[in-house]
Formats: structure tokens, sequence, C-alpha cells
């Protein structure tokens, strides 16, 4: 069992392919363990609710279909830690409370431990470790209060062909990365509270942020196009506009361009090496993928912040 963060929900939610990837029967199972009223008052979009047995038992989802899901992410109110045996633990240590990382420190609260006594459960099902979400519902609903539903999908396959992805989420409710049509989409700027858009598409965009700002830069994504001479006025750009709310990266289909640009930020603003701002952004969007040309520009931009070349960009993996 694994603490999830609500902005990792947030991106697991939020991939796109050609297809949401939630339309994927053995991509997501999220399962809701709170009470039967708190989960029809409102839940997380695609959750089912975990039975229970007449004698109180948790019911395991079908161990089939667990078997072969790529992520199973598990929430109840407020979980905000696994439910370690503490006292057992300390001995196994010898180290005492103080000294302790307060993330493995277990709640008292029998409510808070509900999604962890429920993974238990099915643990040995899953091949991936399961997902318990840190603080919940509660918190995760305060995030991302538009991913909230009473809703309850009956055709799941063809309701969530459907799903309109958010852009992903890069630094927590500051920096989101995402494509044209989910910029020129006024319900997400509203709900992302975004009043900034970086576009590196070709074709310009309507920003429909009330005073916001927008820049511009038509780059095309071919091998020959140059992004390197435009990281500057970028990063700039984006550091400016942190100040003042949320900014919206994003290229014709949010793969190249897009995080091509979005790793240069996390280089010259967070101090990120290319390969961690690589794996990073991996994280928060599966599917992006600068082409050989932009990988080649990034590592020149590396190399004029360092001052070396830190990032083997020779390996397969770029």
């Amino acid at each position: 069992m694994v603490l999830c963060e609500p902005r990792h929900l947030y991106n697991i939610l939020n991939q796109h392919r050609r297809v949401p990837r939630l339309a994927e029967p053995s991509y997501l199972c999220l399962l809701d363990a709170r009470t039967q009223r708190e989960y029809d008052e409102s839940h997380i979009i695609t959750a089912r609710r975990i039975e229970q047995s007449p004698t109180g038992e948790y019911l395991v989802p079908d161990s089939e279909e667990l078997g072969c899901v790529r992520y199973c992410v598990v929430y109840d109110c407020e979980t905000s830690s696994l439910d370690y045996d503490y006292e057992e633990e300390e001995k196994e240590k010898g180290s005492s409370a103080e000294n302790t990382d307060s993330s493995s420190i277990c709640s008292q609260n029998a409510e808070e431990g509900t999604a962890v006594q429920y993974a238990r459960s099915f643990e040995q099902f899953t091949r991936h470790p399961v997902l318990i979400l840190r603080g919940g519902y509660k918190r995760f609903s305060a995030c991302y209060h538009f991913l909230r539903t009473q809703k309850i999908l009956w055709m799941p396959q063809q309701e969530l062909d459907n799903f309109q992805p958010y852009p992903v989420e890069i630094l927590p409710a500051k920096l989101y990365m995402g494509n044209f049509k989910q910029a020129c989409d006024q319900q997400i700027q509203k709900d992302l509270k975004i009043k900034a858009q970086v576009n590196i598409s070709e074709q310009p965009a309507t920003l429909f942020a009330e005073g916001g700002k927008y820049l511009h830069i038509s780059v095309p994504d071919s091998l020959e196009a140059d992004l390197f001479s435009t990281f500057a006025t970028i990063c700039h750009f984006i550091d400016t506009q942190l100040d003042h709310g949320a900014v919206l990266v994003f290229s014709s289909l949010g793969i190249s361009r897009s995080s091509t640009v979005t790793m240069a930020y996390l280089m010259h603003s967070c101090q990120f090496s290319l390969k961690r701002a690589w794996h990073y952004v991996l994280k928060c969007k599966t599917n992006m993928r600068p082409h050989r040309g932009f990988v080649k520009q990034l590592s020149d931009w590396e190399t004029q912040i360092y001052g070396t070349t830190i990032t083997d960009i020779s390996e397969p993996n770029y």
C-alpha cells in the first residue's frame, strides 16, 4: 500500500490518448470506502462504493479485474497516513516517537483507517501497490470540486468515452499542461483558475480569463523548429504570472511542444536536471514525448543553466 497525493489522482483521472484513459477497462479501479449516505451525497467521478457483507466484512471486487488493473485507488473521509502498528514498529526500530517521520504515524481515528483496512483485504490480488488517497475525499474535493459528482455510471464504457479530461497539474494549483482544445474551454479556465496561458502551437487561441495574460510562441512541431531561443522569455513570463494565479502551457496535442517548455521551466525555476524534469513530467502525463530535436535543445538548456551537461540524452529513454 502506498499513499497517493490528491494531485496524483487528479492526473490519473485526466490522462488522455485518443480517448480518455478512464474508458480503458483495465486502467483505474477507484473505490469509495465511506458510508452509503456520504457516497450518495457526492463522490469522485467514476468511483464505486465498497460493499460490505451482512457480517461487516469488506467484499473484494472481482479478483481477475484487480489483477489486471493499472491503478487501484481507495479513499475514505480523510485518511492521512497508513495504518501501521505504531508501537510495534517503534520497538523494531528502537527509536523514539519524536524521531519518527509523521507520515508513518498511525491515526487513532477508526474512521480514518477505513481505506487502509479495506486496501489490506485485497492488496494480494493487485499487480501494483494499492494507492490510498492522502486526506481522503475531504481533501480531494476541496482541491478539485469539479471532479465531484452524484452520478453513478450505469454504462461506464459509453459515458467515459465522452469524458472531457482537464489539463494535467504540474505544480499544485499553479502550473498546468494541456492541449489546444482544453485551452479554449471556458469552464476549464474557470475551474482551474487559469489567469495566464502560454501557447506553443501555431494557431492562436482565445483566452477566457478576464484580465488574463497570454503569450503566443508560434512554433511548428518539426525537427528543425527552434524552441531553445524562447526558453528564457517563456520562463520569465511564467514566473511573473504565477504571482497572480495559475498558468496553462499548451500546444496542439499537449504532448511534444508543451512538455518541452514545461521541462525547460522546471529546469530553470526548480533547479531540476533534464533527467529529473523528464521523469517528473512523465509522471504527470504518461504519453508526453518531445521529439529528438527538442530533446537536444533541452540538453543545451541544461548546459546553459548549469555550465555542464548532466543528463546523457543518448539513452534509449530519451
